[in-house]
């Protein structure tokens, strides 16, 4: 009897001193994120760019406006560089899964030395309410969803904090800092398109007078090239498509049209070399593997991994179209207009109307206010044509675009002249 009370005495002494070696190793960071009452998990990362590294997940309502309606988890990553310095709060516009890498590490937060907050968007990836109830996809929420974030983080950092994000989550800074103006100090949206409608009408244009008219001719060529050849190509891009399993909502030769018709789009947007562009008298092989490789015909199954983004694009975000007039005759389709949500959209969704009131709320924001915001943008890419590079005598609203530069385009990607001007204006707003 004496044994198994000296035997309890023993585990009991293991299990206390256990636990309060846990509770020890728990580092200054995971105590103070762990006393946010929103986060209900915490996972730390590796990394090899930040002293520490977590991904968290913080309860959400689905509606803000009506907490009752429902909630869900939000992904959010946590990388340290110290209590003492600048926060970045990066506004993803899609899924954060990149983020979670060790050696990811965002441009501001690294030509700073800052804390980098990662937000993954609502109805993305881990992100993603069950079930999907599409009327909270709004851009709103999404503002909100971040004020909430910053808010609870200010208990930790208490210093300046800067949001930025890119192409989507470009627009999703500069719609959180027309929501909440006061949240952070300095915002930089990179090839942040601010669209007035689903089909914005200012990209078709810009189509036909970016670069040179030898550049664009050889695009255009190769486009008519690709529907010359449709009889020959259509066969392959059909056997593609169906070893790909992709499944589409309208005729297999409309979706060969469309990929031909995206395709001077998509070769601006990411900077393809136009010497890259295949001869006219090239090979069926060579032709078909060039489109593929510029315009793939995934972006439009009617269950893409972009549809919350198609969604919102439809909603109040604003898309593009297409100039069909140079390949009428070629084209089995009369018109590309409304293609966005006849191909795109969740079925419940395709006669959904667009809201210019997100795009006019931020519109007036921009002229009424001059909020400390730096703007990147590349002069090729199709998305700049919705950009905003109208603002004209700003104390502090200020728009760099890249010369040549694509959707790509970042502040490391700048002229050196105006790379510095841009680091002298940040810094100076620092202090």
């Amino acid at each position: 009897m004496k044994n198994m009370h000296i035997r309890y005495a023993a585990l009991l002494l293991f299990v206390l001193l256990s636990a309060s070696t846990s509770s020890f190793a728990q580092t200054v960071l995971e105590q103070k994120i762990s006393a946010i009452s929103a986060i209900k998990e915490i996972r730390p990362l590796e990394t090899s760019e930040f002293s520490e590294k977590y991904v968290t997940y913080f309860t959400q309502p689905l509606d803000h406006r009506h907490p009752e309606k429902g909630s869900f988890r939000q992904r959010v990553i946590v990388s340290h560089a110290g209590f003492d310095r600048p926060t970045v709060i990066v506004t993803e516009g899609y899924g954060a899964a990149y983020a979670l890498r060790p050696q990811y590490r965002e441009e501001l937060s690294k030509l700073l030395n800052a804390n980098m907050i990662f937000v993954e968007y609502r109805y993305f990836l881990e992100s993603t309410p069950e079930p999907k109830d599409w009327q909270y996809l709004t851009a709103e929420n999404s503002a909100d969803d971040l004020h909430a974030i910053t808010t609870a983080f200010k208990s930790i950092y208490p210093g300046k904090w800067i949001a930025t994000g890119i192409s989507k989550g470009g627009q999703t800074t500069l719609l959180y800092r027309t929501f909440y103006p006061d949240d952070v100090v300095i915002s930089v949206p990179y090839v942040a398109p601010l669209c007035y409608g689903v089909e914005d009408g200012r990209h078709e244009p810009f189509l036909h007078k970016v670069s040179t008219p030898e550049n664009r001719k050889k695009i255009e060529d190769f486009q008519l090239e690709a529907l010359k050849r449709k009889a020959t190509l259509l066969p392959r891009f059909e056997k593609y498509c169906t070893e790909k399993n992709y499944s589409f909502r309208a005729p297999i030769e409309e979706i060969y049209d469309y990929s031909v018709l995206e395709y001077s789009f998509a070769l601006w947007q990411w900077g393809t070399p136009i010497s890259s562009i295949p001869a006219t008298t090239a090979s069926d092989d060579e032709i078909f593997s060039h489109l593929l490789a510029i315009s793939e015909p995934g972006y439009f199954t009617a269950d893409s991994p972009n549809a919350s983004f198609f969604v919102q694009a439809a909603r109040e975000l604003g898309y593009y179209g297409y100039d069909v007039q140079p390949f009428k005759q070629y084209l089995s389709i009369q018109s590309s207009e409304g293609y966005l949500h006849r191909l795109m959209l969740p079925e419940e969704l395709k006669d959904m109307p667009f809201d210019k009131t997100l795009s006019k709320k931020i519109t007036k924001f921009l002229k009424k206010q001059d909020p400390k915001m730096i703007f990147i943008y590349g002069q090729n890419d199709p998305w700049t044509a919705a950009g905003v590079t109208w603002l004209k005598n700003k104390k502090n609203i200020h728009v760099f675009i890249q010369p040549n530069g694509s959707h790509l385009a970042r502040i490391n990607t700048l002229p050196e002249a105006e790379k510095a001007k841009v680091m002298e204006l940040i810094n100076e707003w620092l202090k």
